[in-house]
């Protein structure tokens, strides 16, 4: 009854607050790559005592559609990758929280629940949320005139592990037999964003993706994402805490460094207190209050570009 009620508002010019949490799935159900026939595993979501929606063991990818309203709507999306140390999704303050302040200024948002590395449901874990945020970035593109998107304004953010998988996004959409061009975003926000496999790692973070390939020095390297940057890397907005104790700042510092080099546009913001994982929560912190305004002024200068 309820997915003839969507399909009816769909039909009917869809009334804005029925499409602003269109959930979609990635794939269809007997076509999940890397998906073991028969293995299934229970999806659980929790919230835990600072009110963090924590959702693990997913096997059913999907993309949630947050729409502005369309007289604030300014064609430019983004796909957010929530963080977890590639073991959980916390998908509220890093997630729809987040989506709906796009919303607030006319950006159109997609919150991922990317599946987590599981070699009892998957094989070749390493590659799966990758394939995952390849294939959100190329359904958003595939319905972009539906949405009301400007292609040229489609871009991707995530927060420390889902950094990591929005700048591996970025650096290896072009690579490995599954490449697509589709798959690129237009420009990258990361927030305490996990970069490197090495020197400074979050180790859950590898350890999780990579598992027994955690200690191969080219998976390390490869999944290194400052070492991937090109100059065909999108424009990067940083954040990071100083004092952050699970994901030191250096990932973002080489990063933008990386960036510098190749000559891909990009702003960092680094501020002395803020630890990990702040989200929009930053009333505490002093200067990192400033950031939410500090994205929002790069992104419509970006998008307005002529």
């Amino acid at each position: 009854m309820r997915s003839l009620l969507i399909s009816m508002l769909l039909s009917t010019g869809l009334p804005q607050l029925a499409l602003s949490q269109e959930i979609i799935k990635l794939w269809p159900d007997n076509a999940i790559p890397n998906a073991i026939s028969g293995a299934q595993i229970a999806e659980k979501s929790e919230t835990d005592a600072n009110g963090i929606l924590r959702i693990s063991n997913v096997s059913v990818p999907t993309i949630t559609a947050y729409l502005p309203a369309k007289d604030k709507a300014t064609g430019a999306a983004v796909m957010i990758c929530p963080g977890g140390g590639y073991s959980i999704l916390a998908a509220s303050h890093e997630g729809s929280d987040v989506a709906r302040w796009f919303n607030e200024m006319g950006v159109a948002a997609f919150v991922l629940k990317y599946r987590l590395p599981n070699p009892i449901i998957m094989t070749n874990q390493q590659e799966v949320p990758l394939l995952d945020a390849m294939q959100g970035m190329t359904l958003i593109r595939q319905n972009a005139a539906r949405y009301g998107i400007d292609l040229n304004k489609i871009g991707v953010m995530g927060f420390s592990a889902g950094g990591h998988l929005a700048s591996t996004l970025d650096t290896h959409y072009n690579l490995g037999p599954k490449a697509s061009e589709q798959a690129k975003p237009n420009f990258v926000i990361l927030l305490y964003p996990v970069v490197t496999f090495g020197d400074k790692a979050h180790t859950g973070s590898r350890i999780n993706l990579l598992g027994k390939l955690a200690s191969s020095p080219d998976m390390v390297a490869y999944y290194s994402n400052e070492l991937q940057v090109t100059n065909q890397t999108s424009p990067t907005f940083l954040v990071h805490a100083e004092d952050d104790k699970a994901v030191p700042v250096e990932n973002s510092i080489n990063y933008y460094l990386a960036c510098l080099k190749n000559g891909v546009p990009a702003e960092m913001h680094l501020y002395p207190a803020g630890g990990h994982g702040f989200g929009l929560r930053t009333a505490k912190f002093g200067s990192l209050n400033t950031w939410p305004e500090a994205c929002k002024a790069w992104l419509t200068a970006l998008t307005t570009k002529k």
